[in-house]
Formats: structure tokens, sequence, C-alpha cells
């Protein structure tokens, strides 16, 4: 790895590039906060995609496109005199040192559970009207739902055990299927949140990332699918033309195909 000289020369090289290119680019003139903004949200995706590939090689490339972003917005932020990168260095840093009184200061905890209920007060010290004020509202809603959770989890509105929360499962599945025999719409869209809202809970106590579950599933489902087109193809066969029966003999060739360890 490289010394500590080495990673403040080359993010130095990465300030000197952003100055050049902000003064001489006609592309990187144009840009506001608000064009910048997608194309931020973007890079974040193509992040999170590289890490649950676990391709690190991708995943260096894709933080070097975050960095860049917040490299961007810093220098439009010094161009009105707002900020600049020295601040939000700074800012993070001093918002660490709070929030770590264990470390920076003389308090003493004894798990990484006691850390996250000390981090909720402590913003909530800092001028939070609500633990929940950090959850963006344009989350995705099952990202939305496990920070919701998780954040009061934190100050101590939590379940004490797995079994209770699967009840709760067991419990909104019930509802659901009531309202799925009254007929009514739109409980049945509220049941249905419950429910999903309850299982997002219960991987949390089962330590699953229920973001990262999904995707995994999305995943191999895809990978089915297009198994099962190829192989449909390869056969002279359209799907919309095919059995059900006829696709599961694919799918279920697919699945241990895929399935098998290299």
């Amino acid at each position: 790895m490289n010394s500590r000289a080495l990673q403040l020369k080359a993010f130095d090289r990465l300030l000197t590039i952003m100055d050049e290119l902000r003064e001489q680019c006609p592309w990187d003139k144009k840009q506001t906060m608000q064009t910048l903004r997608h194309l931020t949200i973007e890079e974040t995706y193509e992040l999170g995609d590289a890490i649950l590939e676990d391709d690190l090689v991708e995943v260096k490339k894709e933080l070097g496109d975050v960095l860049l972003h917040i490299v961007f917005y810093s220098k439009i932020g010094s161009e009105t005199n707002d900020f600049d990168i020295a601040d939000v260095c700074n800012s993070i840093c001093e918002k660490l040192i709070n929030r770590h009184p264990h470390i920076y200061g003389d308090v003493t905890v004894k798990d990484e559970e006691e850390v996250k209920r000390n981090w909720e007060n402590i913003k909530l010290k800092e001028g939070k009207k609500s633990v929940l004020e950090g959850v963006p509202k344009g989350l995705p809603a099952l990202v939305k739902a496990n920070r919701v959770q998780d954040k009061v989890a934190g100050v101590g509105f939590d379940w004490e055990k797995p079994e209770q929360v699967f009840e709760k499962v067991q419990e909104e599945l019930s509802e659901l299927q009531s309202e799925i025999k009254s007929g009514n719409a739109d409980k049945m869209e509220a049941e249905f949140g419950d429910v999903l809202f309850s299982m997002i809970n219960y991987a949390r106590f089962l330590n699953v990332n229920p973001e990262n579950a999904l995707e995994r599933t999305n995943k191999k489902f895809i990978g089915r699918f297009q198994y099962l087109e190829s192989k449909a193809k390869e056969a002279g066969k359209s799907l919309k033309d095919m059995t059900l029966g006829e696709m599961d003999v694919f799918w279920e060739e697919a699945k241990s195909a895929l399935e098998r360890p290299s």
C-alpha cells in the first residue's frame, strides 16, 4: 500500500485536475450541483453493484468516480465561497470525533450495539428533532425500511428476540390473507406493505441485509431465465409458444447448470 505522503500527493493531483477541468473543459464548466446530482446517484449504484459482485478492481474504479463527484461539488462550493474540500473534510472529522466519545473522550462502551445507541443519542443532542431525520426521503422503500428500523433500534425501540419478530411476520401474513379474501385492494396493499416491513425487520435480526438478499435473488432469477431463453432459442422455439411444462424443463436444468460448483 502507498504511504500517507503518496496518498496525499495523489489527492492533491486530483484537486489540481479538477481545477484545470473546471477552468478549461466546456462540459465541466457548465456543471452545477443540480446537473451532477443524478450522475452521482448513478455512480453510487454502480459502486454498489461492484461491491455485490465482489469485483475489487471495479470497486476501486467506482470509488474513484464517487470521489470525483465529492471533489466536484466541493469545487463548486468554493466558487461561491460557501465551502471547499477542506471544509468538507474537517466537517466529517469533527462529526466523527464528536460521535465517538469512547475513542476521543472518556465514555466506555461494551459492544457495537451500545456504540449505535450512543450515536443516535448524540445526534439528538446536536439538535436533531427525530432519530429518523437522517433517513433520506428519496431512498428506495426497501432500503428506507431497513434504515428506519435500524435507527429506532439504536434508541432501544426494538424487539428482544428473533422469535418475536417471526411471530409478527406470521401475524401480518394472516392479516394479509384476511384482506385478500375481502377483496379490498387498498387494504391489501397496506397489509402487503406490513408483511414486507416485518420481513425486513426479521432479516435484521438474522443479520441478513435484505437489499443484498433480494438483489442476490434477482441475479439468480435473471441468470436462470436467460439460460431458459438461450436453450429455447437453440431448440428453435419461442417462449410465447411454449407451455409452462416445456419451459420448466429448461428452468430446472438452469438451476443445476448455473449452480454447479466450478
